[in-house]
C-alpha cells in the first residue's frame, strides 16, 4: 500500500512505456484501482484534503518544469502558462478544499405525509473509478483540473493525457505518481487505441474534453458498458456585438481572448456578429488593437501545435469569399499563422461552419439583434455564445432566445474560471457539467436512504385491499 503522498522518484511503471498501452497492461492498472477502491479507504474526508493538498503542491513544485513543458509542445508564453494551466487549477483547489467537508454532509429531504414517521435524506457516495481523458490544448488544466472533483468526491481515478502533447503527458505520468497516491491514482500513456483499450474496461464515469467528432466515439465506446459520460466539447462561439456597445473595450477583449493559445481554445471567440451600422468601426477598433498587441509582444505570428492543425488551419483561408482585412499570413516551416480578421465570408465556407480552433477571426454583419440571434439558432449549439451591449434588456433577450453553455456578457470566457458556476456544453458542445460543488456532485452518486421506524406499522398497504383502506390512501395522497 502507498502512502497518501507517494514521494518517491520512481516513475509509474506505465509511464514508461513507449507508444500505446498493451490491453494488458490497461485492464491491470484499471483492476488495481478497482481493488484500492474497495478498500473503502478513498471515501474519508482525510483522504480526499491529502490527495487535493498534493496536486496543489505537484503544481507549485515543478512549476518551471510544467511551464517548459508547454513550451515545448505548444510555444505558450511562461506568463500565459502560468495562468491557463497552473494558476487556474489552484483557484479550484483552493475553492474545493474550503467547502469540501460541507458537500460531503448529508441533506436531508422531506418525505410525503403517506411515509411518516419517518426520514429522508441524499447521502453522496464516490462513484468508483473515473476515466479522464485530456486534450491537447491544454494539456494541465483540462487533464488534471477535472481530476480535482473525481478526487473531491472520494474516486479512483485513471488519467489518459494527449499524446499530442508529448512533453506534457511525460511529465503528468511522472509527477502524479510522485505526489497523489499512486495505488488509487495512475497514468496511461497512448493515443486512440489505447483510449479504445480503456474505455472497454467498463469505469464507473468516464469524462472527456474534446472535439464533437471524437467525443461520439468516446460515448460509443462507453455505451456497450452503460459508462456515463461528460463530455466537455466545443462549437463555434459567436460573439454579438450590438450598436450600443463600447466597442474599444469589445475589441480589446476579443483580441485578447483570440491571441490566447494561438486561438487554440474551446471557448474562444469563433466568429462575430456586428450590427451592420457599426461593421466598419468594430473592424477598425479590432485591427487596430490587432496592431497594438503585437508590437507590444513583439511577435505577429502564432504558433499551431502540429502540422495537421496548421493544414487545416491554412485551408480555411482559402475560398472562405470574405475581405481579410489583417494578418493570414502563413509559415509552413515554422508552423505560424498571423491572426487573420476575415469581413463578410461566404456564411456556406468551412470557415463559418467548421469550429476554427485558431487564430482565424470571421466577422459577419447582421442587420439588428433579431438578426443575430436567428443567425445563432440556426446552427448547432454552442459552448459560449459573448454579447458586447450597454443594455441589460439586450442582455436578457440573447439569453432568453438562445441556448449554449454558457453566456458572457461584455467580456470572454470568464464562466469558465469561475468555481461557483457549472462549466460544459448543451447539445452538440458537450453534456454534463463540473467545477467546484457541480464537480464533486457529477463525481458522485446521490443515494437516497429513507429510515422508518417499525412502529407504529399500519394495516393500510397489507392485504386485503379494502374500499375504506383506498379511501384513507387516497385521502393521505
Amino acid at each position: 500500500m502507498t502512502s497518501a503522498a507517494n514521494t518517491s522518484d520512481a516513475p509509474s511503471p506505465i509511464a514508461t512505456l513507449p507508444g500505446d498501452t498493451p490491453s494488458d497492461v490497461v485492464a491491470a492498472v484499471v483492476a488495481e484501482r478497482r481493488r484500492t477502491f474497495d478498500t473503502g479507504r478513498t471515501h474519508s474526508l482525510q483522504w480526499r484534503r491529502r490527495q487535493l493538498q498534493a496536486l496543489s503542491r505537484l503544481l507549485d513544485d515543478n512549476e518551471s518544469e510544467i511551464v517548459e513543458a508547454l513550451a515545448l509542445d505548444l510555444g505558450r508564453p511562461a506568463a500565459d502558462a502560468w495562468l491557463a494551466d497552473i494558476g487556474a487549477i489552484q483557484l479550484e483547489l483552493k475553492y474545493v478544499l474550503r467547502r469540501l467537508k460541507s458537500w460531503m454532509r448529508d441533506t436531508r429531504a422531506v418525505l410525503p405525509l403517506v411515509q411518516q414517521p419517518g426520514s429522508g435524506r441524499v447521502h453522496r457516495e464516490p462513484l468508483g473509478v473515473v476515466l479522464v481523458i485530456g486534450p491537447w490544448n491544454y494539456p494541465f488544466y483540462l487533464t488534471l483540473g477535472p481530476l480535482v472533483g473525481v478526487l473531491a468526491a472520494g474516486n479512483c481515478a485513471v488519467i489518459k493525457p494527449s499524446e499530442l502533447a508529448p512533453e506534457s503527458a511525460r511529465l503528468i505520468a511522472e509527477l502524479v505518481p510522485r505526489y497523489l497516491d499512486s495505488d488509487a491514482v495512475a497514468v496511461v500513456e497512448g493515443g486512440a487505441a489505447t483510449t479504445t483499450a480503456l474505455l472497454a474496461q467498463g469505469f464507473d464515469h468516464a469524462f472527456f474534453t474534446g472535439s464533437p467528432e471524437v467525443g461520439k466515439k468516446i460515448m460509443a465506446g462507453a455505451a456497450p458498458h452503460l459508462t456515463p459520460v461528460t463530455l466537455e466539447l466545443g462549437g463555434k462561439s459567436p460573439v454579438i456585438v450590438t450598436s450600443d456597445a463600447d466597442i474599444d473595450v469589445a475589441a480589446r477583449r476579443i483580441i485578447w481572448a483570440k491571441l490566447v493559445n494561438s486561438g487554440q481554445t474551446c471557448i474562444t471567440p469563433d466568429y462575430l456578429l456586428v450590427s451592420r451600422d457599426v461593421l466598419p468601426k468594430v473592424v477598425l477598433a479590432l485591427t487596430t488593437t490587432l496592431a497594438r498587441f503585437q508590437k507590444d509582444s513583439g511577435t505577429s505570428a502564432l504558433p499551431i501545435v502540429n502540422r495537421r492543425q496548421f493544414d487545416r488551419l491554412s485551408n480555411l483561408l482559402v475560398g472562405h469569399g470574405g475581405d481579410i482585412a489583417a494578418g493570414g499570413v502563413t509559415d509552413p516551416e515554422l508552423l505560424t499563422i498571423e491572426p487573420a480578421i476575415v469581413v463578410s465570408p461566404d456564411p456556406d465556407s468551412a470557415l463559418m461552419q467548421d469550429e476554427i480552433f485558431g487564430p482565424l477571426l470571421p466577422v459577419v454583419a447582421v442587420d439588428g439583434l433579431d438578426d443575430a440571434i436567428q443567425f445563432v439558432r440556426a446552427r448547432p449549439k454552442p459552448l459560449a455564445i459573448y454579447l458586447f451591449s450597454s443594455s441589460s434588456k439586450t442582455a436578457d433577450k440573447v439569453i432568453a432566445r438562445t441556448s449554449s453553455g454558457g453566456v458572457v456578457v461584455n467580456h470572454i470566457g470568464l464562466h469558465c474560471m469561475a468555481s461557483a458556476l457549472p462549466f460544459g456544453g448543451v447539445g452538440n458542445s458537450g453534456m454534463g457539467a463540473y467545477h467546484g460543488h457541480w464537480g464533486f456532485e457529477t463525481f458522485s452518486h446521490r443515494k437516497a436512504i429513507v429510515t422508518k421506524r417499525t412502529r407504529p406499522d399500519p394495516i393500510l398497504l397489507y392485504p386485503p385491499v379494502t374500499d375504506l383502506k383506498q379511501r384513507v390512501l387516497r385521502w393521505f395522497f
